[in-house]
């Protein structure tokens, strides 16, 4: 498992979302960061999903 770390901002910058969460693939991460944003009503505002390595699993500008 690898953490990976979720955040979603408003368009003036401020962040609404930074949490991080366990996933064993890049598949699961996106289907886990997809699950939290509609959870919180987030999809719609900027946001991106990175792996330990720095590599963007899921982003929206």
């Amino acid at each position: 498992m690898e953490t990976y770390k979720l955040t979603a901002f408003k368009p003036d910058g401020e962040k609404l979302l930074d949490e991080s969460f366990q996933a064993s693939s890049e598949e699961e991460a996106k289907t886990i960061g997809e699950k939290m944003l509609s959870e919180k009503n987030l999809q719609d505002n900027t946001y991106r999903c990175t792996s330990p390595q720095g590599k963007l699993v899921l982003f929206h500008p």
